[in-house]
């Protein structure tokens, strides 16, 4: 692993933490879904990572405009994805208006199961004559090798959610990982020594492609992970403060709009 004490200090900022219908769910009055606490209303998961220089997310969700526009955020370097699920990818349109401001290209990093979906979804943004207005973008293809993104370095981690493989990162000490139902011994060793893990805790029922909160929370037990923050939440976990309860204090479930500094 590079020495962490190498890596630009990042902050990090959950942009959503719910899972595929976001929580609240439409037509839903359980008492998740009914509550009033802010921490129990989760957009589609994603995060934005920062230095001092560099600035990108991961993942851009159906509510990519709105968790922009919530936390006032005007600069974006890059996009990096995880896989091609529509919850994950939905929003990439609206990188336009990063294009328009910043008068350039947004980099966007992905491996070639995502592209085949970025070309299928948004084949305007890719086609031979372009339509003025469309999303710009510089495309970088990426598999299990570590890459940069302007001064962070970004080490893939291969998971798999059921039978398609999903890329979490680990970025110096933190690492993300979500849609994930199972890691391979190989990929775990890329996260040891991590002090912060952000893994997906769907719901406390078995899922057939997420871990479960139980499932969750022994994968961090495995690898000694100090903090952890659990992620990817559906209504059906429980109210925020309920299942935080229950929890060891160095193991919490994440919210929309939580900032970490690493």
């Amino acid at each position: 692993m590079r020495d962490a004490a190498q890596h630009p200090p990042i902050t990090v900022t959950f942009l959503g933490t719910g899972t595929s219908s976001g929580v609240p769910m439409i037509c839903c009055e359980c008492e998740v879904c009914a509550s009033t606490d802010t921490k129990n209303k989760r957009l589609r998961s994603s995060i934005l990572v920062q230095s001092a220089t560099t600035t990108f997310v991961i993942d851009t969700t159906p509510d990519f405009r709105y968790q922009m526009l919530r936390i006032n955020n005007k600069k974006l370097d890059a996009v990096l994805f995880t896989h091609p699920h529509k919850d994950h990818v939905a929003g990439l349109d609206d990188i336009r208006a990063y294009n328009y401001f910043q008068a350039k290209p947004i980099e966007v990093f992905a491996n070639a199961l995502t592209q085949e979906t970025l070309f299928r979804e948004f084949q305007y943004a890719f086609a031979h004559k372009k339509y003025p207005g469309i999303p710009q973008m510089h495309l970088h293809t990426i598999n299990e090798t570590p890459f940069a993104i302007g001064n962070i370095t970004v080490i893939p981690i291969k998971v798999w959610h059921l039978n398609m493989p999903v890329l979490g990162f680990r970025i110096g000490d933190f690492t993300y990982i979500t849609d994930a139902n199972k890691i391979d011994d190989a990929e775990k060793i890329k996260i040891l020594g991590s002090k912060i893990l952000v893994v997906n805790a769907l719901r406390n029922d078995k899922h057939i492609s997420h871990f479960t909160l139980s499932e969750a929370v022994l994968l961090a037990e495995e690898l000694q992970i100090p903090t952890v923050y659990f992620t990817h939440i559906s209504h059906q976990l429980g109210l925020h403060k309920n299942v935080n309860a229950q929890l060891q204090p160095h193991m919490q479930l994440a919210y929309d709009g939580l900032k970490l500094h690493i």
